[in-house]
């Protein structure tokens, strides 16, 4: 059965690790997003602007749906992994990846974040945390899973959820 799950939560809550453990679980092909972003010069606010527009994300999920579409029409599972803080990229990518998928909002406290980004090699800082989990903490979507405990248990919890989904299907 091929889907695609988004893996969506604040900077710095385990969101590429969680997406990098599921992927190898499911042998599923792995998109961070903010590296799209990043390579086409798509992940900069402009001056004054809170943060990254919602243009700049459906751009970046113009250019991944081609082949994403190609991957689950192969029974390939696609997994994305961003922030998604705003609600219509989400819907975007539902609205062109018409395939089963499972959304996943991560949820921790902001202090746990802020750790978690100080410990890694590029480090945003505690500005950067805070805003963006202002932002994507605005809405949920999808499942909550609570990652203010070991990431192996959020990804059981995930994976769980995932197979009693497909087993309904």
């Amino acid at each position: 059965m091929s889907y695609y799950i988004i893996i969506r939560g604040p900077l710095g809550c385990g969101k590429s690790t969680i997406a990098e453990k599921l992927a190898e679980k499911l042998s599923a092909e792995y998109i961070g997003m903010d590296e799209v972003l990043e390579k086409h010069g798509f992940d900069k606010a402009p001056p004054g602007a809170p943060c990254i527009p919602t243009e700049n994300f459906i751009k970046a999920n113009e250019i991944v749906i081609p082949a994403v579409r190609e991957k689950l029409s192969c029974g390939k599972v696609v997994i994305f992994d961003a922030c998604f803080y705003h609600k219509e990229v989400i819907e975007h990518l539902i609205r062109n990846l018409e395939f089963p998928h499972f959304i996943f909002t991560l949820k921790a406290p902001l202090e746990v974040c802020i750790e978690r980004d100080g410990k890694r090699a590029k480090t945003y800082g505690e500005d950067a945390a805070r805003a963006v989990y202002g932002l994507v903490s605005q809405f949920d979507y999808g499942t909550n899973i609570d990652i203010s405990r070991s990431l192996d248990e959020a990804v059981g919890e995930m994976l769980s959820k995932i197979r009693t989904l497909e087993g309904a299907a």
